[in-house]
């Protein structure tokens, strides 16, 4: 472990390194349990950072974009910023004009994470998100398990319990460049992803409650297909409107599977190979349609447009207000269970 830097009010945000075999490491920071680097070889045996992310803890303070962050309490938006739990109504957190996002102003990207334990290729964060948490009943426990192997790739698994019935949806909000931190944009990554369906979005970002097919879409990515053609495909409305991706795809599954495949991003010039894996319903897709405005990332200069792809499995966005879409409702005496991997590989042409 070292000390990554400090936060105002003196507390240290430390960073822990998990390495397996055939090269693949990942730097981990105790603020908001960001993935900040990942590094793995590609054809050349050379080996990248393929994590976008920032080399000062004032970026991360900031970080409009949530790189690389844990994400809670509730993942993607939720509308009015209100949510109605047994007949109460909780208003939350507004952070995106009228709407929640991302659990709120000061979301679990923003705390410090406890070090339960450490191990070369294990670390165990802990948080305890206390009742009224940007407007979320009740007390939050939450124990996510990051751990690395070359068969696995890196795992995210999560659990939380509540003392209230409360509202939980986490995900990671890594993004992705394969070409490696600062290559570019990634708009000639090839992306597949197991959803014969997405939810629709209005002028609000919210999904509209429909569940369209991707059949004749921009969204169809049944079959690796390159980025570039679907993030400038502007007469698509829903395109459009995002200037890109930013949608929620509902994922296949597998009940053979409980973790089952959602997506997989391929760089053809370098050889690297994401698979994404998940327990989730849903897998949002952002293609950092407005990353230019950011802070300067690791390269040292602002991430371009499109310069990064985030692949976050998790519930679909807007839960709450869409009785149609599997519920996120926590009660007290139940375990949320979340997992996730990544796995990194190299495709030999």
């Amino acid at each position: 472990m070292e000390i990554f830097g400090i936060l105002p009010d003196g507390r240290a945000v430390g960073r822990y390194r998990l390495e397996a075999a055939g090269g693949i490491a990942v730097d981990i920071l105790t603020l908001g349990g960001i993935i900040q680097r990942v590094f793995a070889p590609g054809r050349d045996g050379h080996a990248a950072d393929v994590a976008l992310g920032f080399d000062n803890l004032a970026a991360y303070l900031a970080n409009p974009a949530y790189l690389g962050a844990l994400i809670g309490r509730c993942a993607g938006r939720i509308g009015n910023g209100r949510v109605d739990i047994d007949g109460v109504t909780y208003l939350l957190s507004r952070n995106s004009g009228r709407e929640t996002l991302h659990g709120g102003a000061d979301g679990f990207h923003k705390a410090l994470w406890t070090v339960e334990a450490a191990a070369p290729d294990r670390l165990h964060l802990s948080l305890e998100s206390p009742d009224g948490d940007q407007g979320f009943p009740g007390l939050l426990r939450v124990d996510a398990v990051y751990s690395l192997s070359a068969e696995a790739g890196l795992r995210l698994d999560v659990e939380a319990t509540t003392s209230r019935p409360t509202i939980v949806a986490l995900t990671s909000h890594a993004y992705w460049n394969l070409a490696g931190d600062g290559a570019g944009d990634v708009l000639d990554h090839d992306l597949r992803v197991e959803a014969d369906t997405f939810t629709p979005v209005n002028a609000r970002f919210l999904p509209t409650g429909e569940v369209r097919s991707v059949d004749g879409t921009p969204f169809d990515f049944r079959s690796p297909a390159p980025l570039r053609a679907r993030v400038a495909d502007l007469g698509d409305a829903q395109i459009a409107l995002a200037a890109g991706i930013d949608h929620n795809f509902v994922l296949r599954g597998d009940p053979e599977r409980p973790l089952a495949r959602a997506a997989r991003l391929a760089d053809p010039a370098s050889g690297r190979v994401l698979e994404v894996f998940t327990t989730e319903p849903g897998l949002q897709v952002y293609t950092g349609n407005a990353m230019q405005n950011g802070p300067a990332g690791k390269p040292g200069r602002p991430y371009p447009r499109w310069g990064g792809v985030a692949l976050e499995p998790q519930p679909f966005p807007d839960a709450p207000h869409q009785a149609a879409f599997p519920s996120i409702l926590l009660r007290p005496g139940e375990v949320y269970k979340s997992s996730t991997a990544f796995r990194l590989s190299v495709s030999p042409s």
